[in-house]
């Protein structure tokens, strides 16, 4: 490639990284939205989640389409591939991770028309905070290209299964001892798994970011939970 074209290449690998950028600040703000609705039984911050999710979807798909012209025109190698693969699978995680907040928008509004429980509700807010808390270290560690910061998520990950762990078993109580409260418990049990897979995708982000910077994989095996017998409290497959 001449200078111009390797120059101009590098412009639009850079240009892609900052939609992709902002796809991440809009899909963190919807996160953090789902949590606020569900805490102040917010209905019409619910309808506004659950609408802007289109918004969401055709960044992915634009950011794809992108992505995929690159490589077919331009066909990148080394890291430059890796950025632009990097790219794709970012825009995935981060739609993935929209679809969640939609989804704990919509078991909002059913929740609105429950007799609040609040202690849930608290138990889901903190869990809520810390699963956002890693998508925004997350994103930022991509967009400024620091392996150690995505890092310290991928070993985070865990935090975020045992306070899904603690939810499970208090929600388990309430309806052992009051069956009034299974239907809002079943939805709030729903909302705690969405939050658990945000925490997912925001350890999928530090796994891109490694292997966009560096070509390789993560040294060592994702932190797994399990528990008090050895399975996922919901028999499902991590």
């Amino acid at each position: 490639m001449s200078e111009h074209t390797l120059k101009f290449f590098g412009d639009e690998l850079t240009q892609l990284k900052a939609e992709v950028t902002r796809m991440g600040g809009l899909v963190e703000s919807q996160v953090e939205d789902s949590i606020e609705c569900v805490v102040r039984r917010d209905v019409e911050l619910a309808q506004a989640i659950i609408g802007r999710d289109a918004k969401i979807d055709e960044l992915q798909r634009e950011i794809e389409r992108k992505a995929i012209r690159m490589i077919a025109l331009r066909q990148p190698v080394a890291q430059d591939l890796r950025r632009t693969v990097a790219a794709l699978k970012m825009a995935w995680n981060l739609e993935r991770t929209g679809d969640q907040a939609k989804n704990i928008a919509k078991r909002a509004l059913v929740l609105a028309e429950a007799e609040p429980l609040t202690p849930l509700t608290r138990a889901v807010e903190r869990m809520g905070r810390l699963v956002v808390a890693h998508l925004k270290e997350a994103l930022d560690a991509y967009t400024s290209s620091e392996i150690e910061r995505g890092l310290a998520v991928w070993r985070a990950d865990e935090d975020v299964d045992e306070h899904y762990n603690s939810l499970f078993r208090e929600l388990l109580t309430y309806m052992m001892s009051d069956p009034r409260t299974i239907s809002s418990c079943a939805h709030l049990l729903f909302i705690g798994k969405n939050l658990e897979r945000v925490g997912d995708h925001a350890t999928n982000i530090a796994e891109i970011l490694h292997y966009e910077i560096t070509g390789e994989e993560v040294d060592g095996q994702r932190p797994r939970w399990q528990g008090a017998d050895g399975e996922h409290p919901t028999g499902e497959d991590q």
